[in-house]
């Protein structure tokens, strides 16, 4: 009998991609969904809690730099399968604080951990894009929503049963660890490279395009950042539901990204990257101004479900363009968008919470609204190659 050696194919390579996305997916949404829980344990008002959300943002925009140059040195493959490790662990020691100030060290090594994997798993999404040759990104981006949605529903089942945030972020952590052995050797072993030699300093000196599509990111995150971290707050502050309830703003919001991503591929054939971005600004703002002008259970709701569809395509629309970058490595393309978009998520969650403190949470979110604009604004006043 003979025995012959098998190679993963360009299949096992999406699969094996599409889970390291749905492993930190599930752990982010298992942070965002006990922020409630965890701002009471600490007695937190709203601007304590926006200050101490700073801290994830600070540890992704720390590890940048790093990130982009570690991909490009060692591959994706070696540092995805090591911050892999970290990345939900840091999720149960969450689980344990019980000062704020142990809150805010733990959101930090979650955010340089969680920047390390974003990173390469995208730089892994471009690799694998390559290998089909048409656009796949927003689907490996749909499992990561997809991954948030099931990570909402895993909370609200925790908290239905008033199981503590440490014994949740355990359960977490046995998933993901479970997930990352059983694919860690299917990722691919090289990374998709520039189509022309980079020119010297291009690594330095990104291109207008590479900016602007770093902006566009910029004002999508904001709002993303926004609904990660403050929507079950605004549902317990603002529209007061029944307990069960209070994460429905969230898992709408989960539930329509994943759906637009799933399906945000064959619109951009249709309809061409420019469009879709002019109206995910659009359509992000009309939902947020509907949660605030109509602050009640059904509204809110609709409005978070046009935030989910209008930023499903933003991010990996951009990403996967970045990824193309004719002169610059995809991990470094891809970083510097990210160090771009993720100013939104660093100015996000603090902001909401100073401008809740000093007026409301209403108008901070109505904020948050013009600034999801941005999208729209600059998409507009580039060409797309």
């Amino acid at each position: 009998m003979k025995f012959t050696l098998s190679f993963p194919t360009k299949r096992y390579y999406r699969i094996a991609v599409s889970t390291f996305f749905f492993l930190m997916g599930f752990t982010f949404a298992s942070w965002a969904n006990r922020i409630p829980d965890i701002k009471r344990t600490l007695h937190l008002n709203d601007a304590q809690l926006g200050a101490l959300l700073f801290s994830l943002p600070i540890g992704q925009l720390v590890a940048m730099g790093l990130s982009g140059y570690l991909v490009s040195k060692y591959s994706s493959k070696k540092i995805l399968r090591m911050a892999v490790l970290i990345y939900p662990l840091a999720l149960v020691y969450l689980g344990t604080v019980q000062h704020s100030w142990q809150l805010a060290v733990g959101l930090f090594f979650m955010g340089m951990f969680g920047n390390m994997c974003g990173i390469s798993v995208n730089t892994q999404g471009v690799g694998v894009e390559r290998l089909y040759g048409r656009s796949i990104m927003a689907s490996f981006h749909g499992v990561w929503s997809l991954a948030g949605f099931s990570g909402g529903l895993l909370a609200t089942l925790m908290v239905s049963f008033d199981i503590t945030p440490f014994v949740h972020f355990c359960v977490v952590y046995g998933i993901t660890f479970s997930l990352m052995i059983s694919m860690r050797n299917w990722l691919l072993p090289r990374d998709a490279k520039p189509v022309e030699k980079p020119k010297k300093g291009a690594i330095f000196k990104p291109g207008k395009q590479i900016v602007a599509l770093g902006l566009i990111v910029f004002g999508s995150m904001i709002c993303e950042g926004t609904m990660f971290d403050w929507s079950g707050i605004y549902f317990e502050s603002i529209i007061n539901p029944p307990k069960e309830l209070v994460r429905l703003g969230y898992i709408a919001f989960m539930f329509m990204m994943t759906a637009g991503r799933f399906t945000a591929d064959k619109l951009v054939t249709r309809f061409g990257a420019k469009r879709i971005l002019q109206s995910s600004g659009i359509i992000i703002a009309t939902g947020l101004l509907i949660a605030v002008l109509f602050p009640y259970l059904v509204t809110a709701t609709i409005g978070f479900l046009l935030v989910g569809l209008g930023t499903s395509s933003v991010v990996p629309l951009c990403y996967s363009m970045a990824g193309r970058s004719k002169e610059m490595h995809p991990g470094v393309a891809i970083t510097t968008v990210a160090s771009i978009g993720f100013f939104g998520f660093l100015m996000g969650p603090p902001l909401i919470g100073f401008i809740s403190q000093m007026s409301s949470l209403r108008v901070s979110f109505a904020l948050i609204a013009v600034l999801g604009l941005m999208t729209t604004i600059i998409s507009s006043r580039i060409k797309f190659q």
